[in-house]
C-alpha cells in the first residue's frame, strides 16, 4: 500500500511540474514514473526461501504478515523453520543508483541466515560490469551469517560476511547493510510474538534525535545535585561554602539509539555499539563541581572504586576496560561537563535495562573520614517510550505519539531514522585515507590552475608536473580507488531528479562524490577541460601512452581540422541518445554506455570478456597515433561535461595577435586539436592541459617571443654599431 501511495504522489509531483514548466515535461516524467511504479508493482516472491532448507523437502513458506513484513518457514512437522522477508518491504532497501534494490532471505530463531538470493537490482556497476553470477554468489554465501554477533566478535572469530565483489564495493557494502538490518528488525518482533508472556525489551530500533532539555523532560537523563553543605553532613567534614556545588550528577542508558545517539558524537556510538554484544548495555555517567565522580584510583587498579550501578541483589563494578572517555555532550542545550564516561555493562553480570536501577557515588573525601564512607545514590528507569512490550511489537518501528501539545520543534525532533547510522557515513570513515589524498590532489590542481602562468612558464617544469599527476590519477584514482567518472553516474543524478532525489545515495561512493563536486566548481571558472585534462584516469593513461609512443619515433596522423570539426558532434550525439533512452529505460541505456571503456579499463583492469578487452584495446591502440582519440570524438561523458560549462565566467588561456594568422605551433601541438586554424580556443573541446600556455611563454618555439627576441638582438646590433663607429655614446 506504501508503494502504490508513493507512486500516486510521483505522478501528482509530475502534474504539478507539468503546469509550471510545459507539457513535455509531464510526458517525460510520465516515462519515468511508470517505470517506477512497474518496479513497484511485483512483490517479492517469498516461497524461493523454502529452497533454503533443502533438509526438509516439506518447508512450507506461509503467508507474509506483521509489521516489518516476513513469513514463517515452517517444517513438515510444524516446527518454525525461520523467517522469510524481502529487504526491500522490510527496510526499503535501494542501492547506489537509487533504484529498488532488493535481497529475498531468511533467517532462523537463532539469528543465523538461512540463505538470501537476489530478487531485483539495477545498479550501474552490475549491469555494466560485474557478472550476475558474482552477484549471486555473493549473496548466496550469507547463508551461515550470525547477525546477533556484535561487530568485534565477527571481527575476532565469527563470519563478518562474505569477501565483497571485486570493483561493486559500495554496491556490497549496500547489499549487506540491507541483510544485516532488515534480518534483525524480523527476528526482534518474530522472536518477540513467539512469546507473549515475555519480557518487555529496550527499543534498539529506532532513533530520535532529541535535545537535551527534551532528554531531561521525559527521565531519559536524570540528575543529581549535591550541595558542599549537603557534602559536609554526610563526611562530617566542615565546609564553609555550604552553598555550593559540590557534585553535579547525570546518568543516562545510552543503549537505545535515541538516547545514546543524541548523547554523543555518531562516531563514537557507533564504535561503541560494535563492542557489544546484541543484549549488552551502554550507560552514560557524567559530572562536574568540586569532587571527581571517577577519581584517579582507577588508573592504577584498573577498577572504578567510586561508582557502581545497583539492581537488586546485582551490583555492577565497571572496570578500566568498560570505559570510553567522551569528550563532549552532543545534544542540543546540554551543559559543559568536566567529566563524561560510556560504561559497557554484560548481559552476563544479570542487568535488566528494563527495571529499575541505581547509581551509588562513594564520597571518598581527603584524609579519608568515615568507615564506611557515605553513598549518595542516583534511582533512574529508562521511559516507557523506549521499551516495547508483547502488545505492540507489531508497531515496534512506529513513531511515539505526540500529545496535542507537542510543538513543531518536538515533533521534528521525534522523526523517526533508521537505527544504524547513515551508511554513507560508515564508508567515508573507511576510506579516510584515500578521501584525505583526494583532497591533496585536487588542492594541488587547483594550486596549478590559478597559479598556471608560474606553471606555464617553467616550462621543463611543467612536462614533468604534468606527466607525474597524470600517472597519479591513472594509478591511484583508476586502478586503486576506482574513481572513474562515467556518463552512467549523469544519467544517475537525472534519474534521482525524476524519481526522488536522495542526497545520502550519491554520498555513498565518496570518491565519485567529491570529484563530482570539484568538477562542478571547476566548469564555472575554468570548463569542461579540468576532468577531462587532469582527473580522467582512462584520458591519462591515454595521454601517457601517446607520450611513450612519441619518444619511441611512433609516427602520428593529423585529422584534417574540417573532417576534425566534424567528428565533434559525434560524441554529443551519443550523449544525447544515452539520455533519451534512459528516460524509458534506464537497464538500456547502461547498456548502451558500453560505449565508454571505463569499466573494462580501470573498474575491471581488462577482467572481462574479451569483446570488451578488444574494444578497449583498440581505442588505446588507436590513441598511440591519435592523441586522445576517444576524447576528442567519442566519449559521451566529455559531452555531457561540456553543454553545462559553456557558463563558464573567466577565460584564463592567453593569447598572442600572431596566434593563428602567422603561427600554427600551439594548434598543432594542442592536445585534443580544440584550437582553430585562426587561432580561437574551442572551450567545448579544450581540455585545459596547459600545453599552449607553456608554448605561449616558451622562448625556443613561440612566434611571438621568437620575434621579440630578434628586434631586442637587432636593436642591440644597431647599438653597438653605432657606439664603434662614435654616432652614440656609450
Amino acid at each position: 500500500m506504501d508503494s502504490v501511495l508513493l507512486i500516486v504522489q510521483r505522478v501528482l509531483n509530475a502534474f504539478e511540474l507539468g503546469s509550471r514548466y510545459g507539457l513535455w515535461r509531464v510526458l517525460v516524467l510520465s516515462v519515468a514514473v511508470l517505470t517506477i511504479a512497474m518496479s513497484h508493482s511485483a512483490a517479492a516472491d517469498l516461497g524461493v526461501a523454502k529452497n533454503f532448507f533443502a533438509a526438509d523437502l516439506a518447508a512450507v513458506v506461509e503467508e507474509a504478515g506483521g509489521m516489518p513484513p516476513s513469513a514463517v518457514v515452517r517444517a513438515g512437522d510444524g516446527r518454525v523453520l525461520g523467517y522469510a522477508f524481502s529487504t526491500r518491504e522490510v527496510s526499503g532497501s535501494v542501492g547506489y543508483s537509487g533504484r529498488p534494490l532488493d535481497i529475498v532471505a531468511a533467517v532462523t530463531p537463532e539469528g543465523i541466515i538461512a540463505g538470501a538470493t537476489i530478487a531485483a537490482h539495477e545498479e550501474p556497476i552490475l549491469v555494466i560490469g560485474i557478472p550476475r553470477e558474482a552477484l549471486a554468489a555473493y549473496v548466496a554465501n550469507f547463508r551461515g551469517f550470525d547477525v546477533n554477533a556484535s561487530a568485534a566478535a565477527r571481527a575476532t572469530g565469527g563470519s563478518a560476511g562474505p569477501p565483497i565483489v571485486a570493483g561493486a564495493s559500495v554496491t556490497s557494502t549496500v547489499i549487506r547493510d540491507a541483510i544485516l538490518r532488515s534480518a534483525r528488525a524480523v527476528l526482534r518482533v518474530r522472536s518477540a510474538q513467539a512469546d507473549p508472556s515475555a519480557k518487555p525489551r529496550l527499543d534498539r530500533e529506532t532513533l530520535r534525535r532529541l535535545s537535551w532539555p527534551m532528554l531531561v523532560a521525559e527521565g531519559a537523563v536524570r540528575r543529581l545535585v549535591l550541595t558542599r553543605g549537603e557534602a559536609a553532613r554526610l563526611t562530617g567534614v566542615p565546609d564553609s561554602e555550604a552553598d555550593k556545588t559540590f557534585i553535579e550528577l547525570w546518568l543516562a542508558l545510552a543503549a537505545p539509539p535515541a538516547i545514546g545517539e543524541s548523547l554523543v558524537d555518531q562516531r563514537v556510538f557507533e564504535r561503541e555499539l560494535a563492542r557489544l554484544g546484541p543484549d549488552d548495555n551502554l550507560v552514560l555517567i557524567g559530572g562536574t563541581g568540586l569532587y571527581s565522580l571517577m577519581g584517579t584510583e582507577w588508573r592504577r587498579s584498573g577498577v572504578f572504586d567510586r561508582i557502581e550501578i545497583v539492581q537488586g541483589a546485582t551490583t555492577v563494578r565497571f572496570a578500566a576496560a568498560d570505559y570510553t572517555h567522551v569528550n563532549a555532550l552532543r545534544a542540543p542545550g546540554a551543559p559543559e561537563l568536566r567529566e563524561i564516561g560510556l560504561f559497557r555493562v554484560a548481559h552476563s553480570t544479570g542487568f535488566d535495562p528494563t527495571e529499575p536501577f541505581r547509581l551509588d557515588l562513594t564520597l571518598v573525601r581527603d584524609p579519608p573520614g568515615l568507615d564506611p564512607p557515605p553513598i549518595v545514590s542516583l534511582e533512574y528507569r529508562v521511559p516507557e517510550r523506549y521499551l516495547i512490550r508483547s502488545a505492540d511489537q507489531t508497531a515496534a518501528g512506529a513513531a511515539p505519539k505526540l500529545s496535542p501539545a507537542a510543538g513543531s520543534a518536538e515533533a521534528r525532533a521525534l522523526e523517526l531514522v533508521p537505527m544504524q547510522a547513515p551508511l554513507w557515513q560508515d564508508i567515508w570513515w573507511a576510506r579516510r585515507f584515500e578521501i584525505a589524498l583526494l583532497c591533496l590532489m585536487l588542492a594541488a590542481l587547483g594550486a596549478i590552475l590559478v597559479f598556471q602562468k608560474a606553471v606555464a612558464s617553467r616550462v621543463k617544469f611543467y612536462h614533468r608536473l604534468r606527466t607525474v599527476y597524470l600517472a597519479i590519477t591513472f594509478v591511484f584514482l583508476g586502478l586503486v580507488a576506482n574513481a572513474q567518472l562515467s556518463v552512467v553516474n549523469v544519467v544517475t543524478f537525472i534519474q534521482a531528479f525524476l524519481s526522488g532525489f536522495r542526497w545520502e545515495l550519491f554520498l555513498l561512493d565518496p570518491m565519485v562524490f567529491i570529484l563530482w563536486s570539484f568538477v562542478a566548481a571547476s566548469m564555472l571558472f575554468w570548463g569542461r577541460g579540468v576532468f577531462c585534462g587532469w582527473l580522467c584516469p582512462f584520458g591519462a593513461i591515454q595521454e601517457l601512452l601517446n607520450i611513450f609512443a612519441r619518444r619511441f619515433g611512433v609516427p602520428q596522423f593529423n585529422i584534417p581540422f574540417g573532417l576534425h570539426e566534424r567528428l565533434w558532434m559525434v560524441k554529443y550525439v551519443i550523449f544525447l541518445v544515452i539520455l533519451a533512452v534512459s528516460l524509458n529505460s534506464i537497464m538500456a541505456a547502461f547498456g548502451l554506455a558500453e560505449i565508454e571503456p571505463f569499466k573494462t579499463a580501470i573498474t575491471l583492469k581488462f577482467m572481462r570478456d574479451w569483446p570488451f578487452v578488444a574494444y578497449a584495446v583498440g581505442l588505446l591502440v588507436v590513441g598511440l597515433v591519435v592523441e586522445r582519440f576517444f576524447c576528442r570524438y567519442l566519449c559521451p561523458l566529455g559531452a555531457a561535461i561540456a553543454i553545462p560549462a559553456r557558463l563558464r565566467m573567466f577565460d584564463w588561456l592567453r593569447r598572442y595577435r600572431e596566434c593563428g594568422f602567422e603561427c600554427q605551433v600551439c594548434a598543432r601541438h594542442c592536445t585534443v586539436q580544440a584550437i582553430h586554424p585562426l587561432g580561437q580556443i574551442n572551450p567545448n573541446e579544450c581540455i585545459h592541459c596547459l600545453q599552449c600556455q607553456a608554448i605561449y611563454f616558451d622562448k625556443r618555439i613561440c612566434l611571438h617571443l621568437l620575434r621579440g627576441a630578434e628586434r631586442r638582438a637587432r636593436q642591440k646590433s644597431s647599438r653597438a654599431a653605432k657606439q664603434a663607429a662614435g654616432l652614440l655614446r656609450p
